[in-house]
């Protein structure tokens, strides 16, 4: 007789604060939080120097980023679900700050296009960290408390949306980029070292074979939200949302040149205001957690999204554009802890790591695309008609969501308990 379905049980509600598991990966997430935007940032500024504001150089930062996850998260997702957790999150920061000292050895003999290679790198490891974080939050987080925890962890990342463009800027105008990327492999040294205090992971005892038959896993995976309408139908938001987003993901700070006429560093005040928004709405949701569907949650905030999109191509009013990058900040949560949510309840423990190996690609591909485009875009189109086409494509998104508002979880997937057969 098998103990796998002990190993599946649902977990203990306990408050959330108290659980070790979400200490820890709050305490994590802090770090690399601070590696991520010093990163973003001051590589952003760094190439902005480097190539005299060049589109095309500018969107490369986030083709680098962007493109490796739509590469290795089908890898990465099937074997989340074969590794250790634990060991495979740990193992990823060690990676990334591994290669991040080898971008700053490079640097220092003067080669400065190396400085794509540490986003990149981390990119792809964070496709086999970010699917242990899930089936994690799946093993140690109660049902009721999922929508909670994630808006929880949201919040801190909406506070660093606040902290962290400024956080990387100050560091790279003070210190140089060599600093600055010295901060990075430290701040993803120290995440390492804190998802140690990570409960031990469960192994299940069975007699399954452990052979990893990458094909068979990801059919599994594609056959699997395949036939489960909710999933198949956030495949398709995530692919809409993904193009959509992918076609302004790197024009911001034409935004902020060319329609606001302000200097570059003034991007991360509209990206400060986003965050605070972030932090409100999450603590909105918290509220709401349990009274609104994930379903509903996520396409109210595209629909947001989309009208706030659209009127930031348009404005020319700096008022006008941080009001609605507030508003469009303060229903990302919505989107966010909608997505997260709904794929938590929908998919059985064993099977998060290739669900989220399989979706997060529907998002990621159309956007690389998107991005790997948008340089050339920006130089045939008005900026304001490439941010009108891209809200309507969000408001899109927002509709193919209408027939799944009823759809309501099986109790088995909820608990993470399988059903008896």
């Amino acid at each position: 007789m098998s103990n796998v379905s002990a190993t599946h049980a649902s977990p203990t509600r306990v408050n959330l604060f108290r659980n070790r598991f979400y200490q820890t990966i709050l305490i994590s997430n802090l770090f690399l939080q601070i590696g991520i935007w010093v990163r973003n940032f001051a590589i952003l500024m760094f190439v902005t120097d480097q190539t005299n504001n060049d589109p095309i150089a500018i969107s490369l930062i986030s083709v680098v980023e962007f493109a490796p996850i739509f590469v290795f998260s089908f890898i990465g997702g099937a074997f989340a679900d074969r590794w250790r957790p634990k060991r495979t999150m740990i193992w990823c920061d060690f990676l990334s700050s591994a290669s991040v000292l080898i971008v700053l050895i490079t640097l220092l003999y003067g080669s400065w296009e190396m400085i794509y290679f540490a986003t990149f790198i981390s990119a792809i490891l964070s496709q086999f960290s970010q699917p242990s974080v899930m089936k994690l939050f799946k093993q140690h987080v109660h049902p009721d408390q999922l929508q909670q925890g994630m808006a929880l962890f949201q919040s801190l990342v909406a506070i660093f949306m606040i902290m962290g463009p400024a956080l990387g800027i100050f560091s790279y105008h003070q210190f140089g980029i060599h600093i600055s990327i010295a901060v990075m492999g430290v701040a993803f040294l120290l995440s390492a070292v804190v998802l140690f205090r990570l409960p031990p992971d469960e192994v299940a005892t069975t007699s399954e074979p452990k052979s990893l038959n990458l094909r068979k896993e990801l059919a599994d995976g594609f056959r699997y939200v395949w036939q489960r309408p909710v999933l198949k139908v956030l495949a398709a938001t995530f692919a809409i949302a993904g193009f959509s987003i992918g076609i302004i993901q790197t024009l911001g700070l034409f935004v902020v040149t060319e329609r606001l006429g302000q200097p570059k560093e003034f991007l991360q005040f509209l990206l400060m205001v986003n965050g605070g928004a972030m932090l409100v709405g999450g603590a909105i949701i918290m509220t709401l957690a349990k009274k609104v569907s994930p379903q509903i949650l996520l396409a109210f905030g595209m629909s947001v999204s989309a009208l706030c999109i659209a009127g930031m191509g348009l404005s020319t009013s700096i008022t006008l554009t941080l009001t609605l990058q507030f508003l469009n900040g303060l229903t990302m949560p919505c989107i966010q802890i909608g997505i997260n949510t709904l794929i938590l309840q929908w998919t059985e423990q064993s099977f998060v790591g290739r669900v989220n190996g399989v979706l997060s690609p529907m998002f990621m591909g159309m956007m690389v695309i998107m991005m790997s485009t948008s340089g050339f875009l920006k130089k045939q189109f008005p900026l304001v008609d490439i941010y009108c086409v891209s809200g309507i494509i969000m408001l899109v998104g927002a509709l193919i969501l209408i027939p799944i508002f009823k759809h309501k979880p099986e109790p088995s997937m909820v608990t993470g308990v399988p059903e008896t057969t």
